[in-house]
């Protein structure tokens, strides 16, 4: 594949990423709108998925927080990834935000300027920076990239920490429920997808957080999934906190290896209505 057109393809991933809802996630926002008594919670369900199908047709943004770029490649038995594929991706990638238009957020200067925001918005939409490449095998030989776009307000209410697991898995269900009621109730912009890893280490288990959201289908929830997804609907929290049946969609939850240990290292990110915001392409 030339240069040009691998980096024309992720620019492209990266718009379908930002403008559009999987079919899976509009069936689940059909569903629910079909099954929510409360009126008000009825309308911004509706009102959501009008949103998202005309950001699809007018390959415009779901949200004003376009968001940072989270990108998972899967790397095939065969395949090899060389430092000029990762050129190329960050190419596209910079392409992509500038012609979805991402926001410009980036902040520049040196580290403490960037902490502290003192050295201003980088007013190119590319300025803002893709999270760095989280790689793992697959079966199939492909190279094949994930694109995700983090907004901020589901990473200011997630929260990784650890959960002493007292040999019962409930222990660390509740828990997740516990830190999943609080951050849907503060964030604000529900129904919510929860994505949810539990790994050895805080980097494990945002990984799987991540991956969580890659591989999580709406139509498809184990019983650890459907149960954390009830009971948190069962707080009755409902769509922009307004009550209803409907204050998550779903749950994707991704567990990893685990080690002996009193503790399992637990990452729960409440993802907005509007997320995941992932688009997949192979490149290879």
């Amino acid at each position: 594949m030339k240069n040009s057109d691998m980096i024309g393809l992720v620019r492209d991933t990266l718009v379908k990423a930002g403008s559009t809802f999987r079919e899976d996630k509009k069936e689940a926002y059909r569903q629910a709108i079909a099954a929510e008594n409360h009126e008000k919670a009825k309308w911004v369900l509706q009102t959501i998925l009008d949103n998202a199908e005309a950001a699809e047709a007018n390959r415009s943004p779901l949200c004003d927080d376009t968001g940072i770029p989270h990108l998972l490649l899967e790397v095939g038995p065969d395949c090899a990834v060389t430092g000029r594929m990762l050129d190329d991706i960050k190419e596209g990638v910079k392409q992509g935000l500038r012609m979805l238009p991402g926001r410009p957020m980036g902040i520049m200067g040196d580290d403490s300027h960037r902490i502290d925001q003192s050295g201003g918005l980088n007013p190119d939409s590319a300025g803002v920076e893709p999270a760095p490449i989280l790689l793992r095998r697959c079966e199939e030989n492909v190279i094949r990239l994930h694109i995700l776009m983090f907004g901020g307000g589901p990473a200011i209410r997630a929260k990784t920490y650890r959960v002493f697991h007292k040999h019962n898995t409930q222990v660390v269900l509740d828990e997740i429920v516990k830190w999943s009621i609080e951050g849907v109730a503060q964030l604000g912009c529900s129904p919510c997808t929860l994505a949810v890893g539990i790994g050895r280490s805080h980097f494990e288990a945002t990984s799987m957080m991540l991956m969580a959201q890659t591989d999580g289908r709406y139509d498809v929830q184990s019983d650890m999934e459907a149960e954390i997804t009830r009971r948190v609907n069962e707080a009755n929290i409902g769509p922009l906190g307004l009550g209803g049946n409907t204050s998550v969609l779903a749950t994707f939850l991704k567990v990893g290896p685990q080690r002996a240990s009193g503790v399992r290292i637990v990452c729960v990110r409440p993802t907005c209505c509007f997320e995941p915001r992932i688009a997949t392409v192979d490149l290879a």
